[in-house]
């Protein structure tokens, strides 16, 4: 099912979606399960927002996951995927649909990449791959925004990923995605940057997970992302970055200069 974070009449509340509406929830679903109201409202009438907080971090997968047919076509490569690795952005990078992406003053060339992205649904640590699957709450869409110069600077890297506004999620979370048949694209105005098979990805959710889990515990609401199948591309202020994966939706930021 899809769940929806929201706000409406100054109120945040969670729903299921259903169609054209929303089935409110008395609570977060991660922790108070799936109770309704009684209450329907429709999805025209409301602000969508990120679908998820994480309680504690965003882990991002940093390399090249997606390789190329170019380096899968060399005997070096072909069958070895590579090694993972990751970083850390701060809960305080994510903000939702139609929020802005807000470009740093630091910064004079920043880039989007548009990203699958997991949810963790209970304490995980040290898990199996068996166990990996049952960790996951479900998936929603990413936009991993980077300073680029700032992160080529050395004692950088940490910063040029986790400026407010660098981590746009949602629209929504689906617990019942299926990763391995579906496609995502990402535009920046009418320009494509992301078109890629989320199949092609080196490594399962279950690899992903049980390997972040093996380096720290993992917490309800923490999210991975996993990776894009393409480079990232530059934004600049009046820009619209959208992401789409088929089944998940469209998340749509504007990006704007800092004031």
């Amino acid at each position: 099912m899809k769940i929806a974070r929201f706000s409406h009449a100054g109120t945040i509340a969670f729903g299921i979606v259903d169609d054209d509406e929303l089935v409110v929830l008395t609570g977060d679903p991660m922790f108070a399960g799936y109770n309704p109201t009684g209450q329907r409202l429709p999805l025209v009438d409301v602000a969508l927002l990120a679908p998820v907080i994480p309680r504690s971090k965003v882990v991002g997968l940093g390399g090249a996951f997606y390789p190329d047919a170019a380096a899968q076509e060399t005997a070096e490569n072909a069958g070895t995927p590579p090694e993972l690795s990751f970083f850390l952005k701060p809960n305080t990078s994510v903000v939702g649909p139609n929020d802005p992406i807000v470009l740093p003053a630091q910064s004079a060339d920043v880039r989007v990449e548009g990203e699958l992205a997991i949810v963790i649904g209970r304490i995980a640590k040290n898990v199996s791959l068996a166990d990996a699957p049952g960790a996951i709450f479900g998936y929603t869409i990413a936009n991993d925004v980077t300073a680029a110069d700032l992160q080529e600077q050395a004692g950088q890297a940490a910063r040029s990923k986790s400026f407010d506004s660098f981590c746009p999620l949602g629209p929504v979370i689906d617990t019942e995605f299926d990763p391995q048949s579906t496609h995502i694209q990402g535009r920046v105005g009418e320009t494509e940057f992301v078109d890629g098979d989320l199949s092609l990805l080196a490594f399962s959710m279950a690899e992903i997970v049980s390997f972040v889990s093996h380096a720290f515990t993992l917490l309800p609401g923490d999210v991975i992302l996993t990776g894009s199948p393409s480079a990232a591309a530059p934004v600049t202020d009046g820009d619209i970055a959208s992401i789409e994966i088929a089944g998940l939706g469209v998340l749509t930021n504007p990006v704007r200069r800092a004031a």
